[in-house]
């Protein structure tokens, strides 16, 4: 049998999974939770074998964060990132901090099932809406873009200012306020070193970020 943990925030997507996943008798789902804190909290008491994890979750604790921490605490672990997100900034932050699997929630649950045993098996399982060419080139690449230091808040910031969007209209996009808009473009500039806005343009179009 195949531990898994499901974690995601919306409780009808959450036992949707669940429920998809209870039609296959290899898998037994041990536990499910709504934000990252708790999945880290369910992954020391479970021990999965495999989580599914959403990424943009609530209370500051997003489903990169809570994987790092649960890999981090238990090495045998493996994580499957299960997302809507298939621009390439996510999956270059899934690729740079090791989760082993990447599919998207509108997969069909046999994908779900081979993502599942596949990384179980120790095998690498990343399948999302770009080019499997333009895939392996990020794998080429890990961690050799300056992009991996940015959080995916910060690195949305980058590329709404490329886009040319005010302090107000980010905020709006993200809901947050303008102040702290302001904060992260203040983080992004100290960790890279730029010195203004022009700077932090033309790093977000050496980085590629008007493709997302």
């Amino acid at each position: 049998m195949i531990k898994v943990l499901v974690v995601d925030d919306h409780i009808l997507i959450r036992k949707g999974i669940i429920l998809l996943l209870e039609a296959y008798s290899d898998i037994e789902v041990v536990g499910e939770a709504g934000d990252g804190e708790e999945a880290i909290i369910l992954a020391a008491k479970t021990n999965p074998d495999v989580i599914l994890m959403d990424i943009s979750m609530p209370n500051g604790l997003d489903g990169f964060m809570a994987s790092q921490e649960i890999m981090h605490q238990n090495k045998e672990t493996k994580v499957i990132l299960l997302t809507m997100h298939d621009e390439e900034v996510y999956l270059r932050k899934a690729i740079d901090i090791n989760v082993q699997g990447y599919i998207m929630k509108k997969s069909q649950s046999s994908e779900l099932f081979e993502a599942i045993t596949t990384v179980y098996r120790g095998n690498r399982y990343y399948k999302a809406g770009i080019p499997s060419e333009q895939l392996d080139k990020l794998f080429d690449h890990k961690g050799e873009n300056d992009a991996s230091v940015l959080t995916i808040r910060e690195q949305e910031i980058v590329r709404f200012v490329i886009l040319g969007y005010t302090n107000k209209q980010v905020s709006e996009k993200l809901h947050i306020s303008p102040k702290t808009v302001e904060n992260h473009k203040a983080n992004i500039m100290t960790k890279l070193n730029l010195k203004n806005k022009s700077d932090l343009i033309q790093y977000g179009l050496n980085n590629y970020y008007y493709n997302l």
